[in-house]
């Protein structure tokens, strides 16, 4: 079976550039600190509205992840998969848009 054959089958997989991976693995790794912060928050019995600001300050790097990840899909999977034919890919993105959208 091709990797594209076992791609379609049973997951999809995509190369990164170097680039790419260090700057999500950076922003994972930030966002991975913050919480592990916030759990020390609590352990340490800090004030609600300290631990809230800092559930934000996580909430909104998670969100500007997704907006770095989204672009990146969009410029190069989707893409790649309309040129190549295959508009079925514009149904995900949609349906992973309204997923997100929640």
């Amino acid at each position: 079976m091709s990797q594209e054959e076992t791609a379609n089958c049973c997951h999809k997989t995509k190369e990164r550039s170097e680039k790419e991976y260090k700057d999500l693995i950076h922003r994972l790794s930030r966002i991975e600190g913050q919480v592990r912060g916030i759990k020390g928050m609590v352990e340490r019995d800090v004030y609600c509205t300290e631990i809230l600001v800092q559930v934000a300050a996580v909430n909104a790097a998670l969100n500007s992840f997704n907006k770095v990840l989204l672009a990146n899909h969009i410029k190069t999977c989707v893409t790649k998969d309309i040129l190549e034919g295959r508009e079925e890919t514009v149904d995900e993105l949609v349906e992973t848009l309204r997923k997100l959208m929640k």
